[in-house]
């Protein structure tokens, strides 16, 4: 695993998941690897109830009740589409419901402007239906097809910016569950195996961009993850994504949680600016989502371990908030200006703390950048 950028959460967690099928004696839907309780636990991690031998850890943190509902659902012969504005983690709950269930959450389709139904349902090699002819040796299956072949679980991310003629192609899929192949004389069908379903995710903001038809919402089960607003939660997140970078990047570094408090607070003020904003003009480009904040801090991590004296700093992290979220000029720039003057020049006078520094360096950061 060490010498892969990023690996798969079923190679990730391998060790974890091959225990917790060990030891599962749960009812298992189709041919799913592991027990809908358990595909819960190994998700939302363990308690002390559970009454397992080992901890398992947390991956995913909201609310109990979206996990448990996308599980029924893909228990169930429906899709599940897991819809929330970006960084809310429909992805990253996408992949370890797939890697719990079948143990391969790469099936993946990426839906774009220039998603063709070739990329959903299969395509040719070119050389060999010179050399032979057409045939399913030659035919190059799409993810969600070899998901239909192996009864696992396919994966469509950002459902709403593929074509309307992709969308129309997946419903066949999801309602009759197989794939005509007309090219081929014999073989020609091929039909899904239980346990085959698909997780789609859609990022509220892409509403207008290709909007799904009636028939295709039909086949899918919506499972709408909110942006996370608990403090608790979100500092659950951050520093849970950070102790993976830490050890990715092998860097022995603390994050000073009052460094992580400047970090959540300014988070706040800012999405309560926007929230407030009469027009999009005076709102950040910025989904100032919980990813995004992640980004900030990995961003001045890295930058004080290469750059500065390897450690985390009030300065450095204020540059990074300015650089990561400053993506329109002068637009952006005044905004972030505005917030250092009105609220945080206030803050760092009645409060202290990290906060003077904080300021001096988001002052830095906009006139370097102005």
């Amino acid at each position: 695993m060490s010498d892969l950028l990023r690996a798969p959460a079923e190679i990730k967690y391998a060790e974890e998941l091959a225990w917790l099928e060990s030891v599962d004696d749960g009812p298992k839907p189709f041919s799913w690897r592991l027990s809908p309780k358990m595909v819960r636990l190994f998700i939302l991690g363990s308690e002390r109830s559970d009454g397992l031998d080992r901890e398992i850890s947390q991956k995913w943190y909201g609310d109990r009740s979206f996990v448990e509902r996308s599980i029924v659902t893909l228990a169930s012969d429906r899709g599940l589409l897991l819809i929330g504005d970006p960084g809310t983690g429909k992805s990253w709950l996408a992949e370890l419901l797939s890697a719990a269930i079948c143990r391969n959450s790469t099936l993946v389709v990426q839906g774009t402007a220039g998603t063709t139904e070739d990329h959903i349902k299969y395509s040719w090699n070119v050389s060999m239906v010179i050399a032979k002819g057409q045939s399913r040796e030659s035919m190059i299956p799409s993810p969600i097809m070899t998901a239909m072949e192996t009864g696992a679980i396919g994966r469509f991310e950002e459902l709403t910016r593929s074509t309307s003629d992709v969308q129309d192609a997946l419903i066949s899929i999801l309602s009759e569950k197989y794939i005509s192949v007309p090219e081929l004389d014999s073989e020609n069908i091929v039909f899904a195996k239980p346990g085959f379903s698909v997780i789609a995710t859609a990022n509220s903001r892409d509403r207008g961009v290709n909007d799904l038809s009636s028939a295709l919402k039909r086949r899918f089960n919506f499972v709408r993850i909110p942006v996370v607003t608990n403090k608790k939660s979100e500092e659950e997140i951050v520093r849970f994504r950070t102790e993976e970078l830490l050890r990715r990047h092998q860097i022995e570094l603390d994050v000073p949680p009052t460094l992580l408090d400047v970090l959540l607070q300014s988070f706040t003020d800012l999405r309560a600016s926007a929230a407030a904003a009469g027009s999009d003009d005076e709102k950040l480009e910025s989904a100032l989502s919980t990813a995004e904040q992640i980004g900030v801090l990995e961003d001045a991590i890295l930058h004080g371990n290469f750059f500065g004296e390897r450690t985390l700093t009030a300065r450095t992290l204020a540059s990074s908030l300015v650089g990561s979220l400053a993506r329109r000029e002068p637009e952006d720039l005044a905004i972030l200006n505005k917030y250092l003057h009105g609220v945080v020049e206030p803050r760092s006078k009645e409060e202290g703390g990290s906060w003077p520094e904080f300021l001096e360096g988001g002052r830095d950061a906009i006139a370097t950048l102005s």
